[in-house]
């Protein structure tokens, strides 16, 4: 499989990142090892995760797919084979979230323990905190990076004067400077991104790893009319979103295309944003090994112009 660096990091990940937040949620342990050795298995090499999946659970208090994913490195002897992504603020309790200096060090501290590792190859920070100057954030990663607890690190759900606030501090202090975003984009979700984001990410070379890249799974297809929404625990929300006449009209462009190319739409969606220019490998999670396996043939397909162009405008 063909990888891509990611930006100007030097990490050179497979076209397509295995998103860990079903990781001890809808999957449990076994099957998430299950889904794991089948990433692997079929060329992929990134693995993103953070510290707050899965907090929203009843029960969970956040950590549970590092942890999942610490065991599997462990028992399985992967750790070299994986470029391994965290991320850090989101609000994992009242105490504990944000982008402060000392809340940074010591959250890396839990990750790394979950994670049975040394080092994280990409950390993120999961969402902007307006309340942190970008100065504080970025000297915690510059101390972190010299330790050698991370190689790289990475933006999640930053506006663009805020990332653009962060590269030029970065320059003008010598600290690390992110070289990943890792904003909400699919054929649903596409204005914010393509208007604000690209102009700024490609004049900097930045990698873009787009969350979301089935829309919550709403792409793939499974959720139709009102009662495909009771098909799973992300149901409800799927629907509030994305079931209308603007996505009703992209499932059925992406069913068409699906069909020209002898491919799923959830297969068709993420070649799409493997086609956009700027961007450098769609997030996508599943829950069972068959579907990693139907999610990687994405990255075989080539949609032709016309198909690209059926899309777009389906989306528009």
């Amino acid at each position: 499989m063909q990888h891509r660096e990611l930006g100007r990091s030097g990490l050179h990940i497979a076209p397509l990142v295995l998103g860990g937040n079903v990781f001890g949620w809808t999957a449990d342990q076994a099957t998430s090892f299950r889904i794991l050795d089948a990433f692997v298995a079929g060329g992929g090499n990134a693995i993103d995760t953070a510290d707050g999946y899965s907090v929203w659970v009843p029960g969970h208090v956040g950590g549970e797919s590092e942890t999942i994913i610490g065991k599997w490195l462990r028992q399985r002897g992967r750790r070299d084979d994986v470029v391994l992504a965290t991320k850090v603020g989101w609000e994992v309790n009242p105490e504990n979230k944000g982008l402060k200096k000392d809340y940074i060090l010591r959250a890396v501290e839990g990750s790394l323990r979950r994670m049975q590792t040394d080092y994280i190859d990409l950390y993120q920070s999961h969402k902007d905190d307006p309340t942190t100057p970008v100065e504080e954030t970025l000297e915690a990663y510059a101390q972190l990076v010299q330790q050698g607890k991370v190689r790289v690190i990475g933006a999640s759900n930053f506006d663009a004067a805020r990332l653009r606030e962060s590269v030029e501090a970065s320059a003008r202090l010598g600290f690390p400077r992110y070289e990943s975003l890792q904003p909400l984009y699919n054929l649903y979700d596409r204005a914010e991104f393509e208007q604000q984001l690209l102009p700024l990410v490609q004049e900097h070379n930045i990698g873009v790893i787009p969350y979301y890249g089935l829309a919550a799974g709403f792409l793939t297809g499974k959720y139709r009319t009102a009662a495909d929404l009771q098909k799973s625990a992300r149901g409800g929300g799927v629907g509030q979103k994305y079931l209308n006449e603007k996505g009703l009209r992209i499932l059925g462009a992406l069913d068409a295309v699906a069909a020209r190319q002898q491919a799923t739409p959830a297969q068709v969606a993420l070649a799409w944003i493997l086609a956009q220019p700027g961007l450098t490998a769609p997030i996508a999670s599943a829950t069972s090994p068959e579907q990693v396996t139907e999610l990687l043939k994405a990255t075989e397909l080539q949609l032709p112009p016309n198909d690209v162009q059926a899309l777009n405008e389906a989306s528009a």
